[in-house]
């Protein structure tokens, strides 16, 4: 951690940092910071302990005159992080770092042209695994699409009753299908046309049937995708896991299939598509804001400090 701050407050943040049992390999670089001015502190944290540290360094204006930069350390050798860790309660993969969370969920939450092209893709390859019945190009889809990031973000959102990011994400959602499926329709239509599908295509879907047949499964295999996939987010764990879990939810491969059927009037199917859609997103959702609210309560229960950022912190 680096918070960039002026000559005048940094010995306000060097009693912060000596004060933090989880605070190690302090230092102090005078007048290193050129824009704006003044020093620059690092410091090595136990994960535990950041949530705290920051919420003060807050306090002391550090975010607003200077800055605060969080980069997570993969490996570190020292006896004094090893004490560090011990000498703070709970363990490091449980801690909810707020601000580093915001930092992930928040790209994925905003709207952009990446987005809606990617999403579209992945509707694309979608359409194409079902028509085709080819289980692999579903899966390919699944790990294409993008989707999880506004609904990670949607999660969150909740737990910190952000209006602006939870409007911010449902945007995301609602332009990036509402521009996915018509393409991916035009598409079908078109291949219609060529007679590239033909109309009977629908009928053999043995190898894809999971993407259009809602049952109970349906909604526990959403809710785990989304325990599983925040727990990743909380933890900072790599992108094989949020991989497994895009591959466990149908919410691109549906929406591909809504506009096929659609396109080859197969109204059950579009039907039951349409709504494993909605069951995996709203799944996901609840799954991932049950997740939040715990580790909220258990950070509460054990009389740890907690700081949801305000919302300037999301910038």
């Amino acid at each position: 951690m680096e918070p960039e701050v002026e000559p005048g407050p940094v010995d306000d943040v060097l009693a912060v940092l000596h004060a933090e049992p989880g605070a190690v390999h302090v230092v102090r670089l005078r007048g290193a910071a050129v824009s704006p001015p003044g020093d620059v502190v690092e410091a090595d944290l136990a994960r535990e302990s950041v949530d705290g540290v920051l919420q003060q360094l807050r306090e002391l204006g550090c975010a607003q005159h200077g800055g605060i930069v969080l980069e997570t350390l993969d490996t570190v050798v020292s006896a004094a992080a090893e004490r560090a860790e011990e000498a703070v309660p709970g363990e490091g993969l449980d801690a909810v770092v707020w601000d580093e969370l915001l930092a992930r969920t928040g790209q994925g939450a905003r709207l952009s042209a990446t987005f809606v092209i990617m999403l579209t893709i992945a509707c694309l390859l979608g359409a194409i695994g079902v028509v085709t019945n080819s289980p692999v190009t579903v899966v390919g889809a699944m790990v294409l699409g993008p989707e999880f990031g506004p609904l990670a973000a949607l999660a969150l959102a909740a737990v910190r009753r952000d209006g602006p990011m939870a409007r911010s994400a449902g945007l995301a959602l609602a332009v990036g299908f509402g521009i996915a499926v018509p393409v991916t329709a035009v598409a079908a239509a078109g291949a219609r046309a060529v007679d590239a599908i033909p109309d009977n295509a629908l009928t053999n879907l043995s190898g894809v049937e999971f993407v259009y047949q809602v049952g109970p499964f349906s909604l526990v295999v959403a809710l785990l995708a989304g325990v599983a996939g925040m727990v990743a987010l909380v933890a900072g764990e790599g992108s094989g896991v949020l991989v497994g879990v895009f591959i466990s939810v149908t919410t691109v491969p549906a929406a591909g299939f809504v506009a096929v059927a659609v396109v080859l009037r197969d109204w059950p199917r579009a039907g039951g598509s349409l709504l494993q859609l909605v069951v995996n997103v709203v799944g996901i959702v609840i799954a991932g804001t049950v997740v939040l609210l715990l580790a909220r309560a258990s950070r509460r229960r054990r009389g740890l400090p907690e700081h949801l950022p305000r919302r300037r912190a999301d910038r």
